[in-house]
């Protein structure tokens, strides 16, 4: 595999550091600028919410610009974002700075992958954006955990100040070593882009994938405060279980790709099955610390065995026309999930029963996901089944 793979690989670790770090220091940073915990949380939604915006628009925006070019600015944006996090003296102002770097976020996966798949030769191209998309990974098993320490040991914002760090190493390493485009990119028709967009089973696929993810991040964005005051855990115990959340992650996302490759449709539904289960039974293993530790774990391999199939069957409705399109909507997709999700959340702490609460308000998410992709499948069946005269 080409240098300019890893340079990739480089930058979706930083980006997924920057996502996912802030669910494991809420309390540090809602203590420090005066807000409460669910305050915090929305941090979480409002990075989703940047997401969400900066996808659609940017790719298109973006679509006739070499894509190399792309990526080396789409960097720059996250390392300022971060410094701008780093350097926010208020809650308003790292809410601001959090939006500004979500904007790089799904653009870079989506050009990312095109890029990576034009590095190797045809029978390569799966696997490069799988290393590509390791970054992301890693940054869940290594970097949450490191960075979680890091914001506890030395403040919130020593944490923000080493993203920074890795953006401008990324940033470096893709100017270096990823190869000019050959030819400057076409772009694409948007109107045809957007009539795909708009056929149902598309729109029932995006719908999906935003209800699967919110259910996870209804639990995990509060992940930090639930193992604290319904498990018993210390505060530095955090980092650690954050670490078998991370081997859940990889292990899930390997599943689910694998089992989606033989049996797409029944892996959506199964998967969306597991992950309802795996939350609603999280509520009783958080009162003992053993179970808590593997609920963690299985909140991570649940959560992401459902990415590769959910992803999937929204590009399989595209069919041609609006694929690149349809692949940054889902990419905003499972961000919406997560801004809803932290909100969601965010409401029963503050309004409802509270944190023992959540694993079973996020199983209802799953469950709703369930019903619209079981109810999308039968109606495409239907109508995929010719009546007799």
């Amino acid at each position: 595999m080409p240098l300019a793979l890893f340079a990739l690989t480089a930058g979706a670790f930083g980006i997924g550091v920057t996502e996912f770090v802030i669910m494991g220091l809420l309390p540090e940073v809602g203590a420090d600028l005066g807000v409460t915990i669910s305050m915090a949380g929305l941090l979480i939604s409002g990075y989703a919410l940047g997401v969400v915006v900066g996808a659609p628009v940017l790719t298109a925006l973006t679509g006739r610009i070499s894509r190399k070019w792309v990526l080396v600015g789409l960097m720059a944006i996250f390392t300022l974002g971060n410094i701008a996090c780093a350097i926010a003296p208020t809650y308003e102002l790292l809410m601001a700075a959090r939006v500004l770097t979500a904007l790089a976020h799904g653009t870079f996966f989506g050009v990312g992958s095109v890029v990576a798949t034009g590095l190797v030769s045809a029978d390569k191209k799966a696997s490069a954006i799988a290393i590509m998309f390791t970054g992301l990974t890693v940054a869940n098993v290594l970097g949450v955990p490191l960075g979680t320490w890091l914001g506890q040991a030395f403040g919130w914002r020593s944490t923000f100040w080493a993203v920074a760090l890795i953006g401008v190493l990324a940033l470096a390493v893709i100017a270096l070593l990823v190869p000019a485009d050959k030819e400057q990119p076409e772009a694409s028709d948007w109107r045809a882009d957007l009539r795909a967009m708009g056929r149902t089973p598309v729109l029932l696929g995006l719908l999906t994938t935003v209800l699967g993810y919110a259910g996870v991040l209804v639990v995990f964005t509060y992940i930090a405060p639930m193992l604290t005051d319904i498990a018993g855990f210390g505060a530095g115990a955090v980092s650690p279980i954050l670490l078998v959340f991370g081997g859940g992650l990889v292990l899930g996302n390997l599943v689910g790709g694998k089992l989606a490759d033989r049996a797409l449709a029944p892996t959506v539904l199964g998967t969306l099955a597991v992950m309802a289960i795996a939350l609603a039974g999280m509520g009783v293993a958080l009162h003992n610390p053993v179970m808590a530790v593997i609920a963690v774990g299985l909140l991570g391999a649940t959560g992401f065995a459902t990415v590769a199939p959910l992803q999937m069957w929204v590009l399989s409705k595209a069919e041609g026309a609006g694929q690149s399109l349809a692949s940054s909507f889902n990419i905003a997709a499972f961000n919406l999930g997560n801004a809803l999700g932290a909100w969601v959340g965010g409401v029963v702490i503050e309004q409802g029963p509270g944190l023992e609460a959540l694993p079973i308000v996020a199983a209802a998410f799953p469950l709703i996901g369930l019903a619209i992709a079981g109810g999308a499948m039968w109606i495409e069946r239907g109508r995929a089944i010719p009546r007799s005269a």
